[in-house]
Parts: structure tokens; sequence; C-alpha cells
């Protein structure tokens, strides 16, 4: 692979995604492994993997917020759309479940989010047919690039154990969990994200 990517006269890459971002940047590292060095995927789907998160999923890590005053509203008002039936305050309520502090920061970032969402293209970013989890799990088992796999205690999407289970489909995948984080964990605690992220990249440079 070292061979191949001088040939090629490439520059080897640091990726890293967030998110749905996750599913971009596992297709990319199955397609052009040699031009990868490290993968890190924060709060990172891994739908081209065929694991995702579930409803169950989601309900498990709420149950972790039974303590925040905002709960009981957030609860009602995921059922509400899961149920096809949320209004726009439902919406609203379930947001906190998105962070590991629902405080000043994470309320500007979640209205910021709203702004910068494509509600089209978001219903067509994963169809069915844009991923072959079987394909991209062979092609990624020979991979030789470190991968982290980011996850928040608190988050839903992934679980921490669904985030070692998506580490566990590379060849020098790790899986870490940053205490009290939700789904934006640079938001709750970004000494430690940093720290975490960084001490990870400097290994993988080393290699």
């Amino acid at each position: 692979m070292e061979a191949l990517r001088e040939h090629l006269g490439l520059e080897r890459v640091d990726l890293l995604a967030h998110s749905a971002g996750g599913d971009l940047a596992i297709l990319y590292a199955a397609r052009h492994p040699e031009r990868v060095r490290s993968l890190t995927l924060v709060a990172g789907r891994a739908r081209a993997l065929g694991v995702d998160f579930t409803v169950e999923h989601r309900r498990e890590a709420m149950e972790l917020r039974k303590g925040e005053p905002w709960f009981e509203a957030g609860r009602a008002a995921f059922e509400a759309v899961l149920a096809g039936s949320a209004s726009e305050a439902d919406w609203e309520a379930v947001v906190p479940f998105f962070y590991g502090r629902w405080d000043a920061a994470a309320l500007a970032h979640a209205r910021g989010e709203l702004a910068e969402t494509n509600e089209r293209a978001a219903e067509l970013y994963a169809s069915p047919e844009a991923f072959d989890p079987l394909a991209a799990r062979r092609a990624v088992a020979g991979l030789d690039a470190r991968v982290l796999v980011l996850a928040g205690e608190l988050d839903g999407g992934p679980l921490p154990r669904v985030a070692v289970e998506i580490a566990a489909a590379f060849p020098a995948g790790t899986a870490v969990v940053q205490p009290g984080a939700g789904h934006f964990p640079w938001l709750d605690d970004p000494g430690w994200f940093v720290e975490a992220v960084a001490g990870f990249l400097d290994q993988a440079g080393g290699d």
C-alpha cells in the first residue's frame, strides 16, 4: 500500500467526519485506502457498513437524562415525532437530547444548526441504494489506517456500544467514549475532546 501511494505521488490524509459525514468518510476510505493515513469518526454514523442507530437506541439514551428539567417534555415530544404528529414546539423540545449540557452555548449551536439544515438533501442523502455494506466491509477490512470512533456517553446515535461495533470493523479501529457528552462533544468539554483527537492524530502521524 505504501509503495502504491508513493508510485501515485499521493500524500496520505487524516480524515475527520461528524455524524452523517461518517458515511462519506468511510466510503472514501473504502474506495481510496492508499490515500488515508487516519480516520476519525466523531459521533459518526456507519450506514455504509450496515450499522445504524435505532429508535430503541434513542430511547435508551434518553433515559439517561431523567434528571433534566426538560426531560418529560422532551420525551413526550419525541413520541410525537415518531407518530408523525409533531408540532414545531415538539421538534424544539427534543433538541436538548443531542447535547450533554443544555446551556447557552448548546442553544446557540442548535439555532445555527437549524439554519444550516437542508431538509431535501437530508431526505435523499441515505437512500437505500446508496450503500453496499458487504462491499464496504470487505474494503475496510484491509485498511491499514488507524481509526478512532469517538462517541458521547449520552448520545443515542451512536450509543457507545455501537461505536465499539463500528470500530471493530477496522483492523486498527479504536472506540473512545467522552464522559457527559452528547452528539456534539466538542461543545460539552472542549479540552477533553481536543486532547483525545489530537492525541490520536499525533499517534497516527508517528506510524
